[in-house]
């Protein structure tokens, strides 16, 4: 196996949804080594009237700092990541939840 070199970003993806309470977006973020590992990742679903903290992010996982963190509503707490795709999946299904909230 080479040697990862520096990081590219491979997906940066905004798309807007529909949610119970006006618009939504889902930001993806995602870094690879030359190896094609993830080695970082930004995932956010912001609503402003959903969640007024945060600006407007209701949900979200990243590493950039301090490790693999959850935001929800404004609270940060670390979670155990195994993939990133097992990641993905769990945001999305969350997401689809809490699109539907009635505040």
């Amino acid at each position: 196996m080479k040697k990862a070199g520096p990081p590219t970003k491979v997906i940066n993806e905004t798309t807007y949804i529909s949610c119970n309470i006006g618009e939504g977006l889902i930001r993806e973020e995602v870094w690879q080594d030359s190896n094609g590992v993830v080695v970082k990742y930004n995932l956010a679903f912001v609503n402003h009237l959903l969640c007024s903290v945060d600006n407007g992010r209701v949900l979200g996982y990243d590493n950039n700092h301090n490790g693999h963190h959850r935001h929800r509503m404004g609270a940060v707490a670390p979670f155990n990541f195994t993939t990133y795709e097992a990641l993905l999946s769990v945001f999305l299904a969350e997401v689809s939840k809490l699109r539907k909230k009635k505040k």
